[in-house]
C-alpha cells in the first residue's frame, strides 16, 4: 500500500525527518508515535503532498528552504515528487491536526465540502456510514461547526475525510485536547471505521495509550528518525515503551 524509503526533510539546516523507512499495509492500522516534535505532522505532510506546496510557496517569498530527499510509493506508483491533489485523488486524504473545520458552515455542510471527490451515490452511502459510526453529528448536522465541543469537532474532521474516499486515511494527532473519555471513544470508532470499511489508516499520535492497542503495527520517532518498530502487542511489552507512554 505505502511504502517509503531513506525520507529526510531538511528546514533550512534543520533535519526534521531522519532517514525514514516506512510501510503501511493495507487494510491495516498503523500508528506512529513521538513527542512533541519528533516528526509526527511533517512525515503527514510529505506523504500527503502538502509539504511540496509548503517548499514551494516558501521558495516563492524568499523564505525557508524545504529539502525533501527518500521516495514515497503508494499502491507500487512512484508519488514522491506527485501534487498533492493528485495524491488524494488516488485515496491519500489526510485529516490534520487540530481539525481545521470550517466553523462558519454547519456540520452537514462541512461533510458535503469533503465529498468532493465522491459521485452523489458514494456521498449518500459515506454521509448515511458517518452518521453511524459518529451518531451525536446526525443531530447536530445543523449547527454550525465552531459551535461544536472538541470532541465533536474532530469526529467531524474524520467524517470529512471519510467523506473523500480514501483508500489510506492519514489522522495526524486526533486526540489531541480531548478528554480521556473522549480518546477512548474516538479510538474505538478508528479501530471500527478499519474494521468495518477495509480503509487503511495511518495515525500519529503523542498519546500512545489509547491507540497503541488498535494498531496492527507501529513505529515510535524520536528526533525524526525511526528509533523503535514493531507489532502492537510487541511495542507494548516493550520497557523502553512502557516507562515513556505509559509510566510502569
Amino acid at each position: 500500500m505505502l511504502e517509503i524509503r531513506g525520507l529526510m526533510v531538511f528546514y533550512e539546516n534543520a533535519l526534521a525527518i531522519n532517514n525514514i523507512n516506512l510501510n503501511c499495509q493495507g487494510e491495516k492500522v498503523t500508528g506512529v508515535f513521538g513527542a512533541n516534535s519528533a516528526g509526527k505532522s511533517t512525515l503527514m505532510y510529505t506523504i500527503s503532498g502538502i509539504i511540496l506546496d509548503v517548499k514551494k510557496k516558501e521558495e516563492m517569498k524568499g523564505g525557508e528552504r524545504i529539502t525533501v530527499l527518500g521516495s514515497i510509493a503508494f499502491d507500487g506508483m512512484d508519488i514522491t515528487h506527485m501534487k498533492p491533489s493528485e495524491r488524494a485523488r488516488r485515496g491519500i486524504i489526510l485529516c490534520p491536526e487540530r481539525r481545521r473545520i470550517f466553523p462558519e458552515s454547519s456540520t452537514l455542510e462541512n461533510l458535503k465540502i469533503g465529498a468532493y471527490l465522491a459521485t452523489s451515490i458514494q456521498a449518500k452511502k459515506t454521509l448515511d456510514y458517518v452518521f453511524t459510526i459518529f451518531p451525536p453529528l446526525k443531530n447536530l448536522k445543523n449547527r454550525e461547526g465552531g459551535f461544536l465541543s472538541g470532541g465533536e469537532q474532530q469526529m467531524l474532521a474524520i467524517g470529512r475525510a471519510l467523506m473523500a474516499q480514501p483508500k489510506l486515511l492519514l489522522l495526524d494527532e486526533p486526540l489531541l485536547g480531548l478528554s480521556p473519555l473522549m480518546e477512548v471513544m474516538l479510538a474505538r470508532s478508528i479501530r471500527d471505521i478499519n474494521a468495518q470499511t477495509g480503509i487503511s489508516i495511518l495515525i500519529t499520535e503523542q498519546y500512545a495509550r489509547p491507540i497503541l492497542p488498535i494498531v496492527h503495527y507501529g513505529y515510535i520517532l524520536e528526533n525524526g528518525g525511526a528509533v523503535l518498530q514493531g507489532t502492537s502487542q510487541e511495542l507494548m511489552e516493550n520497557p523502553d515503551v512502557k516507562s515513556a507512554y505509559f509510566g510502569l
